[in-house]
């Protein structure tokens, strides 16, 4: 017997060319906002194109501009942007950028609706019980992005906001998803490749892990596989010369792996990945390609005859053990010259512990196909360092 599903898309508007800026203050204005605030941080300000790019494009909808957004979203960032869209009485905004100009923006506008404090608004995490979200009830601005990187975030309705220690607190508000995407080539091509590879290689780990997912259902699969897909597909095509049409299909992919990840979820690379981020310094993307190969097999007791279609469509042919998807992972990863260990990304032996413990308060790791214990993420950690 079928397994029962529910599959509700929340739709999305996306723009690609380089003549989509000309449609910006006609979404605006679908959404009944005039006073937009644009976010980006200080190399896109200074950029072009960039910041002053989207102020024309806008004209007298912008009313402001934040330029501290910075890598991992910052506390004090997202407080500072916050108070910037109450002293403009902004009612929408724009981000320019990737996942942190997304995220940055995102939680800004959460905490600018809602008010108090940010550790009031963000997901409890209590050992032995299920992650638990608060109801956010009040409005959220609209937000618009206009990308640099292939990111899972636009998808998303989750915030990550790190603080001084490095722990990373999660918010989440279905009513701060992005209104419209605007894919512009020039701010594509603009973006350092080791960026955009990152970005890549994260929504390829996060892929890979919603086809690992006991809640999989025939709609999300049909997402990720093509995803996933288009990434390895995009990612060997520029091997052989940077494209526009490379970079723009890597920023189609990561949207479907985003809406995909949202019905099904990820696991505990993701959640590996996001502390060593947050910890170290290192791009979530090349963090969670060491350890995917590792938690494919550790999860492989779990995901038996889930991963063939994934396995033949990366590689035909390799039938659908999880042994032989990692080894088809490490492969690929090995042929865009990301390190195989964390040691060599620069990660110090003395953080695993602190990894270990930021990683089981992560929401992925609750969704991991098989149970992960703090000693499990300990041990994977050694090997893979």
């Amino acid at each position: 017997m079928s397994r029962s599903f529910r599959h509700f898309d929340p739709g999305s508007r996306i723009l690609y060319g380089e003549d989509c800026l000309g449609q910006l203050s006609a979404e605006l204005r679908r959404v009944g906002a005039k006073r937009a605030v644009v976010f980006c941080g200080n190399t896109i300000a200074r950029s072009e194109p960039g910041l002053e790019t989207v102020r024309a494009a806008l004209g007298e909808f912008c009313v402001g501009a934040f330029t501290g957004v910075a890598e991992q979203s910052p506390l004090p960032s997202v407080e500072a942007a916050a108070r910037l869209l109450a002293e403009r009485d902004a009612d929408a905004v724009v981000a320019i950028g990737g996942g942190s100009a997304v995220v940055t923006a995102r939680a800004a506008s959460i905490l600018y609706g809602e008010g108090g404090d940010i550790r009031d608004l963000c997901t409890v995490f209590t050992p032995g019980a299920a992650p638990k979200s608060p109801r956010l009830a009040n409005p959220k601005l609209p937000q618009f992005v206009i990308p640099t990187t292939p990111t899972t975030a636009f998808a998303k309705s989750g915030a990550a906001v790190t603080v001084e220690d490095g722990r990373r607190l999660a918010l989440f508000d279905p009513k701060a998803r992005v209104q419209a995407l605007f894919v512009h080539p020039a701010f594509l091509r603009a973006t350092p490749w080791r960026l955009t590879l990152d970005a890549a290689l994260d929504a390829f780990a996060q892929g890979v892990q919603g086809l690992e997912s006991a809640r999989r259902e025939p709609l999300a699969d049909a997402l990720l596989i093509h995803g996933v897909r288009l990434i390895r597909q995009s990612l060997d095509d520029a091997r052989d010369g940077d494209s526009d049409a490379a970079r723009r299909d890597l920023v189609l992919a990561a949207q479907l792996i985003g809406q995909g990840t949202d019905f099904v979820g990820a696991g505990m690379a993701s959640a590996i990945g996001h502390a060593i981020g947050a910890r170290c310094a290192v791009g979530n993307g090349h963090a969670k390609a060491v350890v995917l190969p590792h938690t494919l097999v550790f999860n492989s007791a779990a995901t038996q005859g889930r991963l063939a279609e994934l396995a033949n469509a990366l590689e035909p042919g390799s039938g659908g053990d999880a042994n032989a998807l990692a080894g088809t992972c490490t492969a690929f990863f090995a042929s865009l010259d990301v390190p195989s260990r964390l040691r060599d990304l620069g990660v110090p032996e003395e953080a695993l512990p602190l990894i270990a413990a930021d990683a089981a308060q992560d929401w992925f790791i609750t969704q991991n196909p098989r149970a992960v214990s703090a000693a499990d993420v300990v041990a994977l950690l050694q090997v893979v360092w």
